[in-house]
Order: structure tokens, then C-alpha cells, then sequence
């Protein structure tokens, strides 16, 4: 009797023991996409490209369809977009700039975190350096080619060393990743890890893995709906960047081959990414590991006669956002507004660990949870000093103030942005409410940039006079293939 009393304490003790033992602290593994639009994503309801295993993250958790970078500030978005997501401060608090800002990773590094970079990192080195604990194959800079990138490992001082060419950039990220994923898992530890694998694909140059050139033949993409040889009309420089990979008019042959390109380097992407998961699966790491799936901004690729990301149309400030893991909810698709810099107060949220301050971004997990609709009725955008955007659920504003030009569009019926309502007698009650909305954001974010500037400059241009070359990361085969025998190359 004695000893079965003794055994029924030991039990109950035991058990206690186990009751108060804290739940480990899950991981956290963020993989960004670089120059990704919303709807290159097979979850999406694209039926021409393949992304199986960014697709089954996505039915694993919940899907975001209306998340935004809200702008930049210079014609590479990249830079403000990952200002904003590191410091979780919209545009017009950060700019492009990260010096002096409490990161992300610095606070779960506080709470007891593992961190580790790998991959693109736009914005300062030493904010790099302070923001991770350990870094392999480390790209800083924006736009290069893929196949000749110079990385970085972290040294024993902590500092970013001297570069080398190693490879192919998203082999070489995931598995930067897939090592440290694993190291991890052998070390038998409760300490929980943050790991942020940053991609320079799909951001051109064009170029894809050998083995993925012709994955998607020449011509066998449609061209988007809003397709358009040019532009309808000046707003910007119409030569940045992005926009000299092709002449003018914009020939459709032409972007079904960027296309094709473009679709081939996000399905390598997507290879590479169920790289990673499977470490995650085979350290028995994945089931308490929160994963996100997001990009810095989207990309015009042929929409408008625009191939870049420098304007506030859908296709270009509208990004693909997945979260995945313990507290959300399975194959759940959510139309709630979510910036980029959303996603800092989210991940903590999530974590469970001290909420940031002096952030602006707003956690989404009620919204993930089932708790509220939204955390924002509406949505504002801007790009340098010469567009601004305001969407609600149904309306969407785009406003150029050096051209004093706007545009109006009903998002439910024309999501591709076609037709303009903006002059149309019966939409101008909602077009001075939309205008008002505008102004009311600008006042929360303090633009002080005028609607109506004071100098209009024209609408009009002649495609004839610009000029285009090719900048010095364009590898032979985006040469070949987009620049050779054009007569307006220089």
C-alpha cells in the first residue's frame, strides 16, 4: 500500500513537472522573393505557372490577397520595401534607410532567438552586421547577375568578410539556409531560431538556371490582360531601370519571352524553398516553425506598357504574403489591407515575445485569428514626389500631380485597371471622396507633396526618342536575347 502511494505521487509529480514545463518558442523562417508579382503563383489561380511548393505553404496556412509595399522613394522600391519590413515604420518615417532603427531581428534576438541571414540586404552593411548573430552567402546591393554574385560570410569579428563568386544566387541562399537549418536541428536545443533567406530572384536580369531555360517555351504564356504596347502617357521617367530591358512599343513576342524567363526563375525559386522546408521536415523542426513567404514589391512585366515596378497600378505595389505555422489557421485566404511593415509586429505577435515599439505597422494576427476583418479600411501608396494611391474595397484613386492627371478605377469590376472613370460625370461625387481619402492619409503620414504641383509638365511623348542600353549585370544570355540588333541601343 505504502509503495503504491509513493508510485501515485511520483506520477503526480512528475506530471506536474510536465505541466509547467514552457512550450518552446517557435521558429521563425521568412523567405522574401525579389521584384515578385501577387499573381505569378499558381495558389493564385494562375494555371501557367508552377510553384508547388510556395502553393502548399499557402494550404498549409492563410493567405493574404491584398498585401502592399507602400511605395518607395527612388526608382529601386527593393530599398524602402525592406527598410519598412525591418523596422516596421511606414515610408515616410525610414525612407530607404535602416541606420539607427531597432530590427526585427534585434528583438528576437533580445527574446532569445538564433539568427541568421543569408541572402540580398539593400540597405546598410552595418545594419546587417547588428541586426544577425551569424550570416553566410550574403549579397549586398541591389540588382546583379545571378549567376556571378559576390557573397559574403560573417567572420569571427561579426563583420561581413571579403566577397567571392560562388554560384548560382538562389542555390547558393537556400543552401546558406538549408545548412543552418540543419546545424540547428543537431544541436538538440529548446532556443528557437529567426532565419531570413532573401532572394535576388525574380528581379532581373532575365537569366534563368541553365537547367530552367525553355522551362516555359517562347509563346506559350498569354500576355497579362492589361497588356498595352506603351504607356497611355508620361508620369515619370519611362526609362528607369526596369523599363530598358525592351524597345518601344512593347512588342508582345517579346513579353511573352520575359515572361517565360521570368516564370522560369520563380519555379527554380520555388524548387530551391522545398529545399529548405524538407530540412525543416527532416530535423523535425517544421511543424513549430511560423514560415512566411512575402516579396519587396511586384512588377509590371508587360501590365500598362510598363515591364518595372516604379508605379502604384496593382501589379506593381501588390506582393504575395503567406504565413504558415502554429496559431494560423489552414487554407484561409484573407482580403484584409496588410503592408509589408505589418509583418515585424505580426511575427512578435505570433512569437510571443515583447511587443515593438515605436513601430507603425499593425499585427494581423486578429485578422489571421478569425477576430477582426481588417486593421485598416483603406489603403495609401506613393512613389517618389510624383504618384500617390488610395484604394478602399472597391475604388481605387491614383493621382499625378505634376501632370494634374487622375485616375479613377472600380477594383471589383476592372481589377486589371483599364478603364478610367475619373472623367465621367457620374463617378465625380466618388472621385472627390476618394480625393478627400487622400488627403486625410497624407495628413497621417505628413507628405507634404502638393496633388496639384505647382509647374504641370505635359502628358505626351514620343517613343521614338528614348533611348535604351544595357546596364553592366546583364549577363550574355539577357544580351543575346533582348538587347542584340536593336537599333536604339547605344
Amino acid at each position: 500500500m505504502k509503495n503504491t502511494i509513493l508510485l501515485i505521487c511520483a506520477l503526480i509529480l512528475t506530471s506536474l513537472s510536465f505541466a509547467q514545463k514552457p512550450k518552446p518558442k517557435p521558429n521563425v523562417l521568412f523567405l522574401f522573393a525579389d521584384d515578385q508579382r501577387a499573381d505569378a503563383l499558381g495558389i493564385t489561380g494562375n494555371t501557367y505557372i508552377q510553384t508547388p511548393a510556395i502553393d502548399q505553404l499557402a494550404r498549409e496556412g492563410s493567405r493574404f490577397s491584398n498585401a502592399y509595399v507602400m511605395g518607395g522613394v527612388h526608382g529601386a522600391i527593393c530599398m524602402s520595401s525592406r527598410a519598412m519590413l525591418f523596422s516596421g515604420k511606414n515610408l515616410y518615417k525610414v525612407t530607404d534607410k535602416l541606420s539607427g532603427q531597432h530590427t526585427m531581428t534585434m528583438s528576437f534576438a533580445a527574446a532569445g532567438y538564433r539568427t541568421f541571414g543569408t541572402g540580398k540586404w539593400h540597405n546598410e552593411k552595418e545594419m546587417f552586421e547588428a541586426s544577425f548573430q551569424e550570416a553566410k552567402n550574403v549579397y549586398l546591393g541591389g540588382m546583379a547577375n545571378h549567376y556571378d554574385l559576390p557573397l559574403r560570410d560573417f567572420g569571427a569579428d561579426g563583420k561581413l568578410g571579403k566577397p567571392t563568386m560562388k554560384g548560382y544566387s538562389t542555390e547558393q541562399f537556400a543552401q546558406a539556409a538549408v545548412d543552418f537549418i540543419k546545424d540547428h536541428g543537431n544541436r538538440n536545443t529548446d532556443q528557437p531560431f529567426f532565419c531570413y533567406v532573401a532572394f535576388t530572384a525574380p528581379h532581373d536580369p532575365y537569366s534563368p538556371e541553365a537547367d530552367y531555360i525553355n522551362h516555359y517555351p517562347d509563346g506559350t504564356l498569354p500576355l497579362p490582360g492589361n497588356y498595352m504596347p506603351f504607356h497611355p502617357f508620361e508620369f515619370d521617367q519611362l526609362t528607369v531601370r526596369d523599363e530598358n530591358l525592351t524597345g518601344w512599343p512593347r512588342k508582345p513576342e517579346v513579353i511573352q519571352m520575359i515572361l517565360s524567363d521570368y516564370y522560369a526563375l520563380v519555379t527554380h525559386l520555388d524548387t530551391q524553398i522545398s529545399r529548405i522546408l524538407d530540412a525543416l521536415k527532416e530535423t523535425g523542426q517544421y511543424d513549430n516553425t511560423i514560415i512566411v513567404y512575402a516579396a519587396d514589391n511586384g512588377l509590371a512585366a508587360g501590365s500598362h506598357g510598363l515591364l518595372g515596378k516604379q508605379s502604384l497600378y496593382e501589379h506593381s505595389s501588390k506582393v504575395p504574403l503567406i504565413i504558415k505555422g502554429p496559431r494560423v489557421p489552414k487554407n484561409q485566404e484573407l482580403d484584409a489591407f496588410a503592408y509589408i511593415h505589418d509583418l515585424y509586429p505580426t511575427l512578435a505577435d505570433l512569437a510571443g515575445i515583447p511587443e515593438p515599439e515605436d513601430v507603425d505597422g499593425i499585427s494581423l494576427v486578429p485578422v489571421i485569428q478569425g477576430e477582426k476583418d481588417g486593421v485598416r479600411d483603406a489603403l495609401f501608396t506613393s512613389y517618389k514626389h510624383t504618384v500617390r494611391a488610395v484604394r478602399n474595397k472597391k475604388y481605387k484613386l491614383i493621382r499625378y500631380p505634376e501632370r494634374d492627371y487622375t485616375q479613377l478605377f472600380d477594383l471589383e469590376k476592372d481589377p486589371l485597371e483599364i478603364n478610367n472613370l475619373a472623367e465621367l460625370p457620374e463617378y465625380q461625387v466618388k472621385k472627390e471622396e476618394m480625393f478627400l481619402l487622400m488627403q486625410n492619409w497624407q495628413l497621417t503620414f505628413q507628405d507634404q507633396i502638393k496633388l496639384t504641383a505647382d509647374v504641370i509638365k505635359p502628358m505626351g511623348y514620343d517613343p521614338d526618342t528614348l533611348v535604351r542600353k544595357p546596364d553592366q549585370w546583364q549577363p550574355e544570355y539577357t544580351l543575346k536575347r533582348y538587347f542584340e540588333n536593336d537599333d536604339k541601343q547605344k
